[in-house]
Formats: C-alpha cells, structure tokens, sequence
C-alpha cells in the first residue's frame, strides 16, 4: 500500500500510544537498507517507520555530496517502494543538528510545502531537529520556530531534552555529563509549557533516561526508564509521544518498561548496521576464493556480482546469517517474533570454497532487538 498519509501517520501513533506498543523505527543509508527495512517490516508483519539522518543522507547523495538531496531522493525512492509493501510505512529524518538546519532540515520543509501545494503528501511524514546542545531555553525556541512549519504542512517534528550519549553519525557526545544522559521533571514541563501550547500529543520527544547510542559492555550503561513515567506524572492530563533512542542491545524487559511509559517510536540503528554487515562478511568468508581473483585464478563472477551478497542484508536463521527480530512485549506480555528483519535470498547456488575454510571466523550472530506490533 502507499506511504501512510498526513492523517495515516496521526492515527498511526494515536494508537502505538493508546495501545502500549511501539514502533520499530529503522536507520537505513543506501536503496538496499531501504528494501532490507521494507521487507523486514512485510517479514515481521509490522508497520515501520524508515529514518535517516544528516550524514547517511549525504552518503545516499553519491558525487552531489548534499544531505538535503539524498533525503529527497531516498524519499521519493521509498514513496514508490512503498506502494507494493503490505504494511504501513511512515518516513522520518533523524537528528538535525542546529548547524544543519537551514541546509538540510528546513529545505526539505519546503520541498513538502510545493508537494502539499500540488495537493500530493508531504516528502517526509516527520523531522527531528536535535537541540540537545544548545540550552534548554534556545533549544525549546528553535524547536517551536520549527514545530510551526511543519505543523502547518501536517509534518510532526520530534525534538530531544537531555542528552543521548555515545556516537552517532560523526557526532559523538561519549564524553557528555553523566547527569545530562537522564532528563529531569523541570525539562518536561518547560517542554509542555512552551510548545503546541501545552498540547503534547502533537509533537514526538526524545526524552533521555541514560540512553547511549552504539553498544557497550553489560553495566556501562545505566537505563532507568521509570524516569520516563516521571515526565508523564508532571504534564498529567496530558501525555508525551516519547522516542526511545539507542535501543540496541537493550534487554526485551528495559524496552517492555518504555512502552509502559509511552514509548512509541524504538529507533534501531547499531544493531542493523551490524546485521547487514556481518552478512556481506559472511558470504566472503564462505566464498572467499570466488569473491577474489586469488593466485592467478579467475574468481566466480556469480560469488562477487554485487546481487549475490547484497541478497543477504539481512537475516535469516541459515547463510548468510544476520539478525532475528524480538518482540519485547505489549503491556507486560510478551510476544516474540522469530521473522527476519530482511529477507535473504539465494537464488543461485554457490560452490563451497576451500580457501575459505582456512580463514578463522570470529564474526557472531546478532540479535537485533526492537518492538514490534502489527496494526491494520
């Protein structure tokens, strides 16, 4: 079916939010991470929600070098994709830095604005703009400034209190203040005070209780998602959209928790960038002496055609390996899913190879873990 629409996006989180489950909302760099996301959601009879941010955008550009360009050509590639999917799919750009904004964040507002014009959807369903290292007030100024636009075109934007650690897309905040990685009740209510004029329900928040982007070792990374139902306690009789960033590697009990507190968006990107990689990796390490031309021989163009290890980006329970898609649960229960995230295909049989039986394999298989619901 087509893209959800304006109203489709709406209803879409109306429900995520009243029925206490999320969405999986998948980072993707290139057109073949846009249909490994696609088919992931077909596989997991999921709707889903495909993001990109700044950089990867930049990557997707090829020699324009330009972010703005690569969202709106990424987007208009997934406005057709889309249509032969079963599932709804919603379209978001991540973390605009405030540096970014008028080069990547506020031209693709306008190239929704002409499309709204011409009576088609807007380019993208939602924006975030990541005023997390300005000060709190400039931070929520730029934030309204930008809510307005958006709004009138019938865009969401999300914006970000307190700070998500780790690094992410060249922007790495690992040496942030502890104390910054949690927000605080006095940020949600300066939140709720300034914007939409107190209705929370109309924009996404990224609130942060200790959230890292990236892995790390078990303990170093200290989650209190009760934090989250804090926030909620102080803007009572409303409510937050919140957004669960640097979900990867998260427990299926530490995701359960953010749905109870109103979690409605579970970004995923660590974790899927490892799935697609650790794919292409395996079918080299199974067809090494087919994927180089290695003393003299001539290779077996079937092992290094792009398509043949590009058709594992991403998982399934056999070659060439990748990630498993978990439920963490609904409302307490859970509900595991065993589907693949992306579809592998193999549709031509390659000869084992021996050279590559020599090389030690230390790659393992990753669990990729996000919250999933289907809704039709």
């Amino acid at each position: 079916m087509p893209l959800a629409t304006t109203d489709g996006y709406t209803a879409m989180l109306d429900r995520a939010a009243e029925g206490g489950f999320a969405y999986p909302a998948v980072n993707v760099t290139s057109s073949q991470t846009l249909n490994g996301a696609i088919e992931g959601f077909a596989a997991a009879r999921s709707d889903g929600i495909v993001q990109v941010t700044v950089g990867a955008a930049r990557y997707f550009s090829g020699p324009a070098n330009d972010a703005a360009t690569g969202a709106r050509a990424l987007a208009e590639l997934a406005h057709v994709l889309a249509e032969r999917a079963p599932g709804r799919i919603a379209l978001h750009t991540d973390h605009c830095p405030p540096d970014d904004v008028d080069s990547f964040l506020r031209p693709l507002l306008a190239a929704s604005r002409e499309r709204v014009g011409q009576g088609r959807a807007p380019l993208f369903h939602s924006h975030m703009f990541d005023g997390s290292t300005l000060p709190l007030d400039e931070n929520l100024g730029r934030a309204a400034e930008l809510l307005d636009e958006a709004a009138a075109i019938g865009v969401r934007l999300e914006l970000e209190i307190g700070v998500v650690g780790g690094e992410e897309d060249g922007i790495d905040r690992s040496g942030v203040a502890q104390e910054r990685l949690y927000s605080t009740v006095a940020d949600a209510l300066a939140v709720a005070g300034r914007l939409a004029n107190g209705e929370t329900e109309a924009y996404l928040l990224a609130a942060t209780f200790g959230n890292v982007h990236g892995r790390y070792a078990p303990g170093a990374v200290v989650l209190r998602p009760e934090l989250l139902g804090e926030l909620q306690a102080a803007v009572v009789p409303h409510r937050f959209r919140l957004v669960f960033h640097g979900s990867s590697g998260s427990t299926d009990e530490e995701l359960a928790a953010t749905l109870r507190h109103g979690v409605v968006k579970v970004n995923v990107d660590t974790d899927v960038q490892y799935a697609f990689t650790r794919a292409v990796a395996d079918h080299v390490l199974r067809h090494y002496d087919g994927v180089l031309m290695v003393d003299g021989e001539l290779g077996d163009k079937r092992a290094y055609d792009p398509r043949a290890w590009g058709e594992g980006r991403g998982a399934g329970d056999g070659p060439p390996g990748g990630a498993r898609v978990r439920a963490a649960g609904l409302g307490g229960k859970r509900r595991p899913l065993t589907q693949p995230l992306a579809v592998s295909r193999s549709r031509r049989p390659l000869r084992p190879t021996t050279r590559s039986a020599t090389i030690r394999r230390t790659t393992t298989r990753s669990d990729v873990t996000t919250t999933l619901r289907t809704e039709r």
